[in-house]
């Protein structure tokens, strides 16, 4: 005998005004969810990963087994919770799991029998990163003309664009969207967000600006720490038009070191210096090692920009053959009005009108 199910799309989904439930493990959860869900897990992560052996040791239904002997326990508490926010909420309650399986299957056709407003996402949560594919796909058929921020790191560059941001202009934030500043001590001090949280974040601006004229980004390789940027960026930032900024090395070597918090996260420094030994001449290394331990921040930080970023984005830039305007800024200050100043002297001579 089947039971029956009330399922809802994901485009359905999407366009009620309910409230989402992802009934996965915290892990799961942190890795990658429906904006504004509630997590509400059957399983910890332990016991997911626990259900998960015996099913790969031992088989299915000893699998089933465990984990209805762990739900079963949970059953009084998960009514109350579902009861609660059905309460005080007075809305539909649509529960997904990974593809709409048994756990959310499970919690729905409890539920229902206590007379809850409780249904199924069809598909779980991997219907909704088939949607957010599909829907980056499209949006990649809208051609953009990109304008590129570039310099030498520690010119503000990400700095400058989160106060353009804050005044509406075009803005595509990567390395905020990625949660990552793009080199090998780029995730120092933040939490970099996976591929899937990514993409969901990206198409969420993106649609934001779908009527935006241009899209202002920072110069970026393909990956952000362990993020992959879409191909279709990538190719409007090489066709975009290029405002390089210059900063003096006293200026980019403060910006830094208050930046990352080279002080506060002094092991991370250590480490991550270790991760680029082999790309580094052993003199220069050593160096940066001398100044670490003696923890000299600024001296360290002015020799591996001068030595090693410097001549690699150099070697970067010089690939690129598109319009070039260079800006010269002292700092953070001025380098927003002074960029701000070229990139409405570009917008204007495009005829791209700001909307």
């Amino acid at each position: 005998m089947q039971v029956s199910i009330p399922t809802i799309s994901i485009t359905d989904a999407l366009k009620e005004d309910a409230i989402l439930i992802d009934v996965r493990s915290p892990g799961e959860y942190e890795e990658f969810h429906i904006p504004n869900a509630i997590s509400v897990p059957l399983f910890s992560n332990e016991e997911r990963a626990q259900v998960g052996t015996t099913f790969k040791q031992i088989g299915q239904g000893k699998a089933i087994e465990l984990g209805i002997k762990i739900i079963s326990q949970k059953l009084p508490s998960l009514y109350e919770t579902y009861k609660k926010i059905a309460n005080e909420n007075h809305k539909k309650i649509i529960v997904y799991c990974w593809r709409g399986g048994m756990r959310s299957g499970t919690i729905v056709s409890f539920m229902g029998s206590v007379k809850l407003p409780v249904v199924q996402l069809e598909g779980g949560i991997r219907s909704y990163r088939r949607l957010i594919q599909e829907e980056l796909e499209s949006l990649a058929e809208i051609k953009k003309q990109y304008i590129v921020l570039e310099g030498n790191t520690g010119t503000h560059k990400t700095d400058i664009l989160e106060a353009l941001q804050k005044e509406n202009y075009p803005v595509l934030d990567l390395e905020g969207l990625a949660g990552h500043r793009g080199s090998t001590f780029g995730g120092i001090g933040l939490q970099p967000k996976s591929q899937k949280e990514f993409e969901r974040d990206l198409l969420i601006r993106l649609s934001e600006l779908k009527d935006a004229p241009y899209i202002l980004i920072e110069a970026e390789s393909k990956r952000i720490g362990r993020i992959i940027i879409p191909d279709f960026i990538l190719e409007g930032k090489d066709k975009g038009i290029r405002i390089h900024i210059h900063a003096p090395i006293e200026s980019r070597v403060k910006s830094i070191c208050q930046t990352y918090g080279t002080k506060e996260f002094h092991d991370e420094f250590m480490n991550a210096l270790t991760i680029i030994k082999k790309r580094m001449p052993p003199a220069l290394y050593n160096q940066c090692m001398d100044y670490l331990n003696n923890r000299q921040y600024e001296e360290f930080v002015k020799v591996l920009l001068e030595e090693y970023y410097d001549p690699k984005y150099t070697f970067a830039a010089d690939q690129y053959d598109t319009p070039i305007r260079f800006v010269q800024i002292q700092g953070l200050e001025d380098g927003i009005e002074i960029v701000k100043t070229e990139l409405n002297s570009i917008v204007e001579k495009m005829g791209l009108l700001t909307t």
